[in-house]
């Protein structure tokens, strides 16, 4: 069916479906319009923030939200951290510090195909928990393309390679993912609970996807070492020299990079000590490493704040938000966790899978960053029907970013690594072709994860 069809078909079976289960006028509106913003940005992703100020143009039509509501539910704080480390990345990036950074690890690895695959997710994996997704994939995908254009192989596997290990890195820390920060924001958890909760898990997800993926594509990879023993070579990653002049240029790069990751992991014990609010010094820590970033760029740093900052990402995020807040106001995310809570008979274990199993299938088939956001209000809904919420937030974590692996569209990790192979007109990657290893690598990896949550649930903070 023709999208021009099937977008209006898909908006009256939410009316015909929210009618049959009685919902109330105001409850079908609010669901129509924020259905319609959400299946608008699937079907037509480049005008995804068009959707979005038209969404929110309908609901304030309708009086379903005001400038009030609108301002509580953006979700300023997440906005606001995440324009600080854009621009802090975005500076490392101009000064070519990862490139810097991956070249001299790639070239100690040897010429064994199977060690550099390994290596090359397990980076993929770091990169993404110290910065965040979108960086690490930008430069690791870089890499990979760089490396089998110069071994004259298909770098279609090897690019799902690096997104699944990109994916499950960002789970490991606050920073890695903007799932996290949502989460982090609105549960007020620090950087050292996703220490203490996320990264052992996040561990030992990649530890069972590297194998796993070793063993999907193995013949690609033993393809790569034929190539490689066939130029007796490992291409370098980037054009950087060992002179000391450019050395030196990276001592700040460094020191900033450095410092920002310390003053992130040391947030919650500054602020218990200063008497700070929770999470204070984690947005704090993001605007004020920009602040000393723009200082260091001196001239340059407004051109830093203009093409580095993602603002129509950001624009699309403050009004997805926003719609989100319409459905708690008017009653819709009350009533899916009640249904949820029946559905488990009030029992916190089977509602924490139940509960994960369905975000992380949302997630799969509508972005993790939408899913998430979406689900956001509803664990609040819960805590108040006196469930054990704090398991639930980290569910939502791997739901959205193990599965996230399933789908072309699961994370933005897969559509930016899409796009660069497909820019350069070195491949396609069709929805089958994905799904395949995509499966073999989520289902086990969020099973795992639920195992662990739940091996660990009475350890848990009420």
């Amino acid at each position: 069916m023709p999208k021009t069809f099937a977008y209006p078909a898909v908006l009256a079976g939410v009316v015909v479906i929210s009618i049959a289960v009685g919902l109330e006028p105001i409850q079908i509106a609010s669901l129509t319009i924020f259905l319609g913003l959400i299946t608008g940005t699937l079907m037509y992703w480049r005008f995804r923030l068009a959707f979005a100020l038209c969404g929110i143009a309908a609901l304030m039509a309708f009086g379903l939200i005001t400038t009030g509501t609108l301002i509580q539910f953006a979700g300023f704080d997440i906005i606001l951290f995440l324009v600080g480390m854009m621009i802090v990345i975005g500076y490392l990036e101009e000064r070519h510090f990862f490139e810097h950074l991956l070249e001299r690890i790639v070239r100690g690895v040897g010429s064994n195909p199977t060690r550099l695959v390994v290596i090359l997710m397990l980076l993929a994996g770091l990169f993404a928990a110290l910065v965040d997704e979108v960086t690490s994939i930008l430069f690791m995908t870089a890499t990979i393309l760089h490396l089998t254009s110069k071994l004259r192989i298909s770098p279609v596997p090897f690019v799902i390679m690096i997104v699944f290990a990109t994916n499950i890195g960002s789970s490991a820390t606050v920073v890695g993912n903007p799932v996290g920060v949502l989460i982090a924001l609105r549960a007020e958890l620090t950087f050292m609970d996703f220490l203490r909760w996320a990264t052992p898990i996040s561990i030992t997800a990649l530890a069972v996807t590297i194998p796993l993926s070793l063993r999907y594509f193995s013949s690609d990879i033993r393809r790569m070492g034929q190539m490689m023993e066939t130029l007796k070579s490992i291409p370098n990653s980037t054009n950087t020299t060992d002179n000391p002049m450019e050395r030196k240029s990276f001592k700040l790069p460094w020191m900033l990079f450095l410092g920002t990751i310390a003053s992130l992991v040391a947030h919650g014990p500054v602020e218990s000590l200063l008497g700070l609010e929770k999470n204070a010094m984690l947005l704090g820590t993001a605007l004020g490493a920009a602040g000393v970033t723009l200082f260091i760029n001196r001239n340059a740093a407004r051109e830093l704040v203009e093409k580095r900052v993602d603002w129509w990402t950001l624009s699309f995020f403050i009004f997805l938000f926003a719609s989100v807040g319409t459905l708690k106001v008017t009653g819709i995310t009350a009533l899916i966790a009640k249904t949820l809570f029946d559905v488990s008979n009030g029992d916190d274990v089977i509602l924490f899978f139940l509960f994960t199993l369905i975000a992380g299938i949302m997630s799969a088939f509508m972005d993790n960053i939408l899913a998430v956001a979406t689900f956001i209000p509803i664990v609040y809904d819960m805590g108040e029907l006196d469930v054990h919420i704090y398991p639930l937030w980290w569910g939502l974590l791997f739901g959205g970013t193990l599965f996230g692996n399933m789908t072309l569209i699961g994370s933005t990790a897969n559509i930016v690594a899409i796009g660069m192979l497909e820019r350069q007109r070195l491949g396609h990657i069709t929805l089958l072709q994905w799904m395949k290893p995509g499966l073999i690598v989520s289902i086990p990896t969020l099973l795992l994860a639920m195992l662990l949550l739940y091996i660990q649930m009475p350890l848990m903070p009420r």
